[in-house]
């Protein structure tokens, strides 16, 4: 473990108290100045320390890194499953692991707290500012055909929503297929890239990308998204990011390994905010009158036409038709 780790191991262990320089030097077996370059690289990783002269270093209350070591540790029995690469900032954590793909196992992921190429469904761009908000990704190698990889992303939908009420008191709920929501907000977005091998039929890997708005950004969210994007949380809290990246890797792995079974089917219909709702169906850019029937085991949105004709959907976009639209 580095002299970085071990005082950002040390700062939790004492959280609330302040460490003195030469209690953790004593402690490490370190020098002073190395304990000072510690403290200095754990605030460049987004770590909120406290210093004061006498007294020593504390972590700050609000204080919520991205920190493979924490991670871990809240990754209990799991931890060797996974192999875990944290970051300040990236691209996309998609992209990094596309550019490792040929070098990484199953179970490899990346994590970080901002991405400047955010990416989402359909090429559009997925907001992710600085140290707000927590994106993962995570590296599969399916045993299945490449049409069912849409099932990969409703298990991570279910896998985030068991994941927040864990780690908080909010509700979420899913609108098919790959969003969460709090509030009629949503607060996360979900992508699976896949590579596919031509002659199996079979996915060669599977790229799973979670990204989640845990709080408010400063200045909050730009226009275009003001009324439809939304935090999990009104503050920051005490290494709430990584609790989070924890509890939703356990939660998929426990889901993935029986994802053939569809076990996790009834669940994900149980929080669909869908069923029952006049939406509208998006298709080519025409929105298509329907209304929400069910979900069914492969996860399909089942939806009724207004001539009556009932469909699938595997893939696509759909929306809540307003309230004041039904009501002309």
């Amino acid at each position: 473990m580095s002299v970085k780790d071990q005082i950002a191991q040390l700062l939790e262990t004492h959280f609330g108290e302040y460490v003195s320089g030469s209690q953790a030097a004593q402690q490490l077996g370190v020098t002073r100045a190395a304990v000072w370059k510690g403290i200095q690289a754990l605030e460049s990783d987004g770590y909120k320390i406290e210093a004061v002269p006498n007294r020593g270093y504390k972590l700050s209350p609000d204080s919520d890194p991205i920190s493979a070591p924490l991670i871990y540790e809240s990754l209990g029995e799991l931890r060797d499953i996974f192999t875990i690469d944290a970051y300040r900032s990236v691209d996309s954590t998609n992209l990094v692991l596309k550019r490792m793909a040929q070098n990484i196992s199953q179970w490899h992921v990346a994590v970080s707290g901002t991405q400047t190429s955010g990416r989402g469904r359909m090429g559009r761009n997925f907001f992710s500012p600085a140290d707000t908000g927590l994106y993962i990704s995570l590296f599969l190698r399916p045993a299945m055909p490449a049409a069912d990889a849409a099932m990969i992303t409703s298990a991570a939908a279910v896998a985030v929503c068991n994941a927040i009420e864990e780690c908080t008191t909010a509700r979420p709920a899913i609108k098919w297929v790959n969003d969460v929501f709090i509030d009629g907000l949503k607060v996360c977005g979900i992508l699976t890239e896949a590579a596919m091998d031509m002659e199996s039929g079979s996915l060669e890997y599977a790229i799973l990308g979670v990204g989640m708005n845990v709080y408010k950004p400063g200045g909050g969210f730009p226009p275009e998204l003001q009324g439809i994007a939304g935090a999990i949380l009104q503050k920051p809290s005490h290494n709430i990011r990584c609790a989070l990246a924890a509890s939703f890797l356990r939660n998929f792995y426990n889901i993935y390994r029986d994802l053939s079974k569809g076990s996790f089917v009834s669940e994900y219909r149980r929080r669909s905010f869908l069923i029952g709702q006049r939406i509208y169906v998006i298709k080519g850019g025409e929105k298509i009158p329907a209304s929400a029937i069910d979900i069914d085991s492969e996860c399909r949105l089942i939806v009724r036409y207004e001539d009556g004709r009932q469909d699938a959907l595997s893939s696509g976009e759909v929306s809540v038709r307003p309230i004041q639209e039904e009501r002309q």
